[in-house]
């Protein structure tokens, strides 16, 4: 029977008491509950099903649940009597961090204060049940918005003892999307005040903890454990590479192309090449949820995972990233393989210059997928593996082209003409409309204003969007005696071959017009067209350019 898709729907009892669409990942329950790990860190992608699973984990545990056993009745986890028997039995803490996303450190701590009133809300009946001591009921009160920070580190901590003596049993705690307001902190610059609050309150919660019988925290990373998890070594953290709970999170192929049948739909390959391409562990061909069931409500291909997020950081990092950064996003663009290093705990102060962190964090996010990982016996003593990556799937590739795109929005219709402008060789023109642009969106990418390249890397990135289709864009390879900065190489053979030559004006050089002369002069002495001739363009059909800048001045010059 074909079943209604809901969207945006996270609590677990209404989707199933409502019989919507849903994929049973029930066998999660049993899976984590049988480890017995005392604290268990999970990272996914956003939109992967984390949420969901743990309202599902409260559903089943939480005694606010008991007598609800028959929302499992056809689900896995109802087969097994052992389990029956413990179906709302368990004082359960569940609260999420995903709505923390302040500008500054005091509304982020004023949030997370709402987020542990609301929940002590939810358990105000204790302070009429003669469970608590005069000076607990007194710090029970105290908790409000507005509550002292030393009250709030210990907040979980106490709420589990509070409960745990009420219902004779140990607690569960749950804590969903726990890293949001961490990367909201990196992006704002308030990491180190956050770093100190969290690491306070985690350790309270989930290290000096007598009540707590186990916890699950979800997030996208694995933030170091030189920082908020230093106290936690009884941590167990799966991540995208481990193979614990693979798939419970997200969907199979088979799970995807089943659904599909039940909705009468048939266009797999199309859907395959959009959303396929996520992995975790030895699970290959796992798909994002999020854009499957978009994909089941308006039955046709499209960006549903992309759009959820501004993804602010990302965006950030390979905006402001450094030549290296932007060439290597340049090559994933292009759908190349990279290999790189990967350390799966994000350490948020290398983010702003180690080329390895942002492409851990890329994996972490889902941006990127792991094709291989170099053999330990192919490695040199002491040096860390290389992951083989490229961007996940077709959707991915999509969004990262709407990303570049939109750092140009600023320049308005400025970029587009001025692309026109070089694709007609209408010099005047790209001089004016360079210049604008370079003057509406340079501190975009040169936030220090110390690195005009990181400007023409990042336009370099908006060229291969804009041309993709008419050109092979490639940049920083060998031709000839030397290294161009940029060619564009035709895919029709009516149009001319471009070279593009990039110079910052130096002392030595007496005005612009020095500089672009020089860009030109480096084109020729290093026969950077060699490529081209090789590949059988004539030498009438290739174009020369010398871009020399100077602060936001831009000014190109060809060759006659």
């Amino acid at each position: 029977m074909k079943r209604t898709v809901a969207i945006g729907v996270q609590d677990f009892r209404t989707l199933i008491e409502k019989n919507y669409f849903y994929v049973d990942k029930t066998h999660f329950i049993k899976e984590w509950w049988e480890k017995g790990d005392s604290v268990t860190l999970i990272t996914r992608p956003r939109r992967f099903g984390k949420t969901l699973n743990m309202s599902m984990l409260d559903t089943f545990f939480s005694i606010r649940h008991a007598g609800c056993g028959y929302v499992f009745a056809n689900l896995d986890i109802w087969k097994e009597e052992s389990y029956r028997k413990i179906q709302g039995t368990y004082p359960v803490i569940s609260l999420s961090f995903a709505n923390i996303k302040a500008t500054m450190y005091e509304s982020a701590r004023h949030a997370i204060c709402q987020v542990l009133s609301d929940l002590y809300s939810q358990y105000e009946f204790l302070l009429n049940e003669n469970v608590l001591f005069e000076k607990e009921a007194a710090y029970f009160k105290r908790i409000d918005d507005d509550m002292a920070e030393s009250d709030a580190v210990i907040a979980l901590h106490r709420l589990s003892a509070y409960l745990s003596r009420y219902y004779g049993k140990k607690v569960i705690i749950l804590l969903d999307e726990y890293d949001t307001p961490m990367q909201e902190a990196y992006v704002h610059g308030y990491w180190e005040d956050l770093e100190a609050f969290t690491r306070s309150m985690f350790n309270a919660a989930f290290k000096t903890n007598p009540y707590l019988d186990r916890a699950i925290l979800t997030g996208i990373t694995r933030v170091s454990k030189e920082s908020i998890f230093s106290d936690l070594n009884h941590l167990n953290v799966v991540t995208t590479t481990s193979e614990e709970y693979a798939d419970s999170f997200g969907f199979t192929e088979e799970e995807v192309f089943t659904a599909m049948d039940e909705q009468g739909m048939e266009d797999k390959l199309a859907v395959k090449k959009w959303y396929d391409g996520f992995a975790f562990g030895d699970s290959k061909d796992i798909y994002n949820p999020w854009s499957i069931i978009n994909l089941l409500d308006t039955r046709q291909v499209g960006l549903y995972w992309a759009n959820t997020s501004s993804n602010s950081l990302v965006g950030k990092l390979i905006r402001e990233g450094s030549r290296s950064i932007k060439q290597t996003f340049e090559r994933l663009m292009r759908g190349e393989c990279i290999e790189s290093p990967i350390d799966e705990q994000i350490v948020y102060s290398q983010l702003d210059g180690s080329e390895s962190a942002i492409l851990s964090l890329l994996l972490a996010s889902g941006y990127l997928k792991v094709l291989s990982v170099q053999s330990y016996l192919d490695m040199e003593a002491g040096q860390p593996p290389l992951y083989k990556l490229n961007l996940t799937n077709y959707e991915v590739q999509l969004m990262f082209r709407n990303m570049v795109t939109g750092w140009f929005a600023r320049a308005g219709s400025d970029y587009n003409d001025f692309v026109k402008a070089l694709l007609q060789g209408e010099l005047e023109a790209m001089n004016g409309y360079m210049n604008r642009v370079t003057a509406s969106v340079f501190s975009s990418f040169d936030t220090q204003n110390r690195e005009p390249e990181r400007f023409y890397h990042g336009f370099v990135l908006g060229l291969l969007v804009e041309l993709s289709g008419r050109y092979v864009l490639t940049s920083n390879r060998e031709s000839g005696f030397g290294r161009y900065d940029v060619m564009l190489e035709p895919q029709n053979k009516k149009d001319d071959a471009i070279i593009i030559e990039f110079k910052v004006r130096s002392k030595k050089e007496k005005s612009l017009e020095e500089t672009a002369e020089k860009a030109l002069k480096q084109i020729e002495a290093r026969q950077y067209e060699q490529k081209l001739r090789d590949s059988g363009v004539p030498a009438g059909r290739i174009r020369k350019y010398g871009f020399a800048f100077e602060g936001r001045e831009v000014l190109i010059i060809d060759s006659i």
